[in-house]
């Protein structure tokens, strides 16, 4: 049993899954009328249901405004089986001895203005997904009129800054990027004016064994440095989603569902 099935009674809905554009999802209703969508991608590795573990505990936390939100946790499309993990999935293949000889060295900067392959297929993809989402909530609004919040960990981190920045949605009025790093670092850098109304919410571990907290800093600095307005959480820990994140998240949600209430 997933862990999203085994929590179903702390949810106001019950959560259910469905394809949205190309991408399978799990979508949770804080009420019948929710009007704010709220994506977040798992990262490399994870199951796609990975993330909706998170949900009982945000709704508890944000209480009666969770009645604005429509939580969705779209699954990466590639499948890890092959590489021994039956239930993992991939928005792009990793090469993960390279990435950890690099973090050994301290060359994980090499791959700032790397480019991963097949980040445009996922972008595109997952454009796709959030174009749906906005244009399928009740009362059919504007999709860009729509405080949607977008972000994801680690891969998926990465992923929603990319298409934050290069996709064709609407910028987020909310971008999480729980445990992420920077990659494309020239054409990130050269469209940081599409997130001139979107509010960042970047965390990183300072003992993170897979993602740098420097390149972290990186992205952080790369970010402010075009006036983006980030809200950065270091915390002493590993390459996780830390409490205090969290909070900061739901604080961010309450902000939202207030302002469209």
């Amino acid at each position: 049993m997933n862990v999203y099935q085994k929590s179903a009674g702390r949810f106001p809905s019950r959560p259910r899954v469905e394809t949205i554009g190309p991408l399978r999802c799990i979508v949770v209703d804080g009420s019948a009328e929710p009007r704010i969508p709220v994506i977040l991608c798992h990262g490399y590795g994870a199951p796609g249901d990975d993330l909706a573990s998170l949900t009982p505990h945000l709704i508890d936390w944000i209480g009666r405004d969770c009645s604005a939100l429509r939580f969705i946790y779209p699954e990466a499309p590639h499948s890890l089986e092959e590489l021994g993990m039956p239930d993992g999935r991939a928005w792009w293949p990793l090469n993960m001895a390279s990435m950890q000889e690099l973090m050994q060295t301290n060359q994980f900067s090499q791959l700032h203005d790397a480019e991963p392959p097949e980040i445009d297929v996922a972008r595109d993809a997952l454009g796709e997904t959030v174009k749906a989402v906005l244009a399928g909530m009740p009362g059919s609004p504007a999709p860009e009129s729509i405080p949607y919040c977008l972000g994801g960990f680690s891969q998926g981190a990465m992923l929603t800054m990319d298409l934050a920045l290069r996709g064709t949605v609407p910028p987020p009025k909310t971008l999480v990027q729980f445990s992420g790093t920077l990659i494309c670092q020239t054409k990130w850098q050269a469209a940081l004016g599409r997130l001139a109304d979107t509010k960042v919410l970047q965390s990183h571990g300072r003992v993170d064994p897979i993602l740098p907290f420097s390149s972290a800093e990186a992205l952080r600095d790369m970010l402010r440095g075009g006036g983006v307005d980030v809200d950065f959480v270091a915390f002493q820990g590993p390459h996780t989603i830390e409490t205090d994140a969290l909070f900061r998240l739901v604080e961010r949600l309450r902000i939202q569902a207030a302002a469209t209430a």
